[in-house]
C-alpha cells in the first residue's frame, strides 16, 4: 500500500501567512519561507502555497515568495492562486516548483487544465476544488471559487471528473464548511470524490487533531491530508500527526 502524505499548507497574503475560519477573519502568523524550511525540516511530506487573493485581485502569483520557498526545502512544493495561463504555470515551475495549482481560472477556463497537461504533463497538474454542502447539486456539494467568494453552478463530482479526464494529476479538495473548524475532515465528500476519480485526493479544511487526520484517511479514503492551523498554532506537530497514524497501521512516511 502506497504511503499516505501529510501536506501542510501555507495560505499567503501581501507575502504573508494568513489563516481564517471558512476563508474569513484571516491573521498574519508568520513568514511562508521561514516555516516553510520549518515544516520540512519537521517532517512534512509535501507543502502547498497558496497565493490566496491572486485571483480576486486578478493579478499574477508572488514569484519572488514561490522562489525563496524552494530554495530552503526539497520536498515536493505546489503553488497556486491566480494561475491563468500556461506561461504563468510555466514561471511558477521555473521557480522551483513541482505542481501547480488550477482552481478559479480553471472553472472559468477549463481549456487551461489541457494546456498545462500537454505542455508538462499530468503529474504537474492540480486541481484545487472549494466545495460548499449544497443540496440542490446533483452530489450535494457545489463548486465555489475565487477563495470562497463566489458561487458557480459546479457540481462538484461532475466538475472533479470533468477536470481528471483534461489532464489533471491530482484534486486537493477542500470543504467550506469544514475549513478553519478545526472540528475534522468532511468524510463523506472526500470518500465520495475519492472513488470516484482516479487520481489522489488530498483531504482538506477542518483538521483540528491527529486522530482527524488518522479519521479522514482511515473512514473517508484520502491519499494525503492538508493540514494548517493544527500545526501553525503549534497543538501538534507533523511528528505528533504521524505517530497517530502509525498508531492505526496507517502506512507513512517517518523522517526522523
Amino acid at each position: 500500500m502506497l504511503e499516505k502524505r501529510v501536506v501542510v499548507c501555507l495560505d499567503v497574503r501581501d507575502g504573508r501567512t494568513t489563516k481564517g475560519v471558512r476563508f474569513k477573519g484571516n491573521v498574519d502568523i508568520g513568514d511562508p519561507v521561514e516555516m516553510a524550511r520549518r515544516y520540512y525540516e519537521a517532517g512534512a511530506d509535501e507543502l502547498v502555497f497558496y497565493d490566496i487573493t491572486a485571483s480576486a485581485e486578478d493579478r499574477g502569483i508572488m514569484i519572488d515568495v514561490v522562489r525563496r520557498v524552494a530554495e530552503q526545502i526539497f520536498i515536493p512544493f505546489s503553488v497556486g492562486g491566480g494561475i491563468s495561463d500556461v506561461e504563468a504555470m510555466r514561471d511558477v515551475l521555473l521557480a522551483g516548483a513541482e505542481k501547480v495549482s488550477v482552481n478559479s481560472q480553471a472553472v472559468r477556463n477549463p481549456s487551461i487544465i489541457d494546456a498545462g497537461a500537454r505542455r508538462f504533463g499530468r503529474q504537474c497538474m492540480v486541481l484545487g476544488m472549494d466545495v460548499l454542502k449544497d443540496d440542490t447539486m446533483p452530489c450535494g456539494y457545489r463548486v465555489v471559487i475565487q477563495g470562497g467568494r463566489t458561487p458557480t453552478e459546479r457540481d462538484a463530482l461532475e466538475w472533479a471528473s470533468e477536470a481528471v479526464d483534461r489532464g489533471i494529476g491530482e484534486i486537493v479538495l477542500n470543504s467550506i464548511d469544514a475549513d478553519g473548524t478545526r472540528d475534522g475532515y468532511e468524510r463523506s465528500v472526500t470518500r465520495m470524490i475519492s472513488e470516484a476519480v482516479p487520481v489522489p485526493v488530498v483531504a482538506s479544511g477542518g483538521a483540528g487533531t491527529p486522530a482527524h487526520v488518522s479519521d479522514v484517511f482511515l473512514n473517508g479514503t484520502a491519499d494525503a491530508a492538508l493540514v494548517a492551523s493544527m500545526v501553525h498554532y503549534g497543538d501538534y506537530s507533523v511528528q505528533d500527526i504521524k505517530l497517530e497514524m502509525q498508531a492505526h497501521a496507517i502506512p507513512v512516511r517517518m523522517h526522523w
